[in-house]
């Protein structure tokens, strides 16, 4: 029998994105989870190989507003207890650090476009080492975290400090958005049109941004995602 991959889907456009062709490669069947249709139990039963939290425009401490987080952390925290292979991209990270017991909170400023991060000495040691020479990738969070107690600290920008971090061989994650190149992001300029408005960004020169980076991006992150999933222990 094959191997199985599930991403938690929080909004239907911010899916897996250049993430999905390393995964299938990899030899697992992915399927989705999306928030608000399927339900938690069938997920707990699934118990896929691999689980992927994607990103969404909510905050992952906001439970009054969105009771779902907490089956969401309660999952998280049984598969981080055993082990199990997680990762999480920009609330997906943030809800890993939450159910690891770090603290999520807003960040200094959003940080919205494609810019570089700075890899640390073990993030240049990590999967994330095809980001050593084109360091370029997509931003788009106003909240941050705290790294969870033993975490390795990954990469870093000016304006958020924790980027990304792994925790052992099969939890990892990214505060950015790795997985963005490609096809697809028009979806992301019409689902967020009210934040792009409320932050002032130029939604045509982020357009065009995405057209620049998005292939070397997309090769990224292929090679990021592989490369991790090449290291997932049992």
């Amino acid at each position: 029998m094959g191997k199985s991959a599930i991403a938690i889907r929080h909004l239907a456009f911010e899916d897996l994105g250049a993430f999905g062709l390393a995964i299938s490669a990899a030899g697992y069947t992915v399927g989705y989870h999306d928030v608000g249709l399927d339900e938690w139990e069938a997920l707990r039963k699934a118990d896929p190989d691999l689980l992927i939290v994607l990103g969404g425009p909510i905050g992952a401490y906001e439970d009054c507003n969105y009771p779902f987080l907490e089956d969401e952390v309660r999952l998280l925290a049984k598969r981080l207890e055993a082990g199990r292979p997680v990762m999480g991209i920009c609330l997906g990270a943030q809800l890993i650090a939450r159910a690891a017991g770090a603290r999520v909170y807003p960040g200094s400023a959003k940080e919205i476009g494609f810019a570089p991060i700075e890899l640390t000495d073990s993030g240049r040691l990590s999967c994330l080492s095809p980001f050593a020479q084109d360091a370029v990738t997509l931003h788009w969070h106003g909240d941050t975290f705290d790294l969870p107690t033993g975490a390795v600290h990954l990469a870093t920008t000016k304006a958020c400090t924790n980027q990304a971090f792994s925790m052992g061989p099969n939890v990892i994650g990214f505060q950015f958005h790795p997985e963005a190149g490609g096809a697809g992001f028009e979806r992301w300029l019409i689902g967020h049109t009210g934040e792009l408005g409320a932050a002032d960004i130029d939604i045509p020169e982020l357009r065009a941004q995405a057209l620049h980076y998005g292939p070397a991006l997309a090769r990224k992150a292929e090679a990021t995602c592989s490369a991790w999933l090449g290291g997932l222990r049992p």
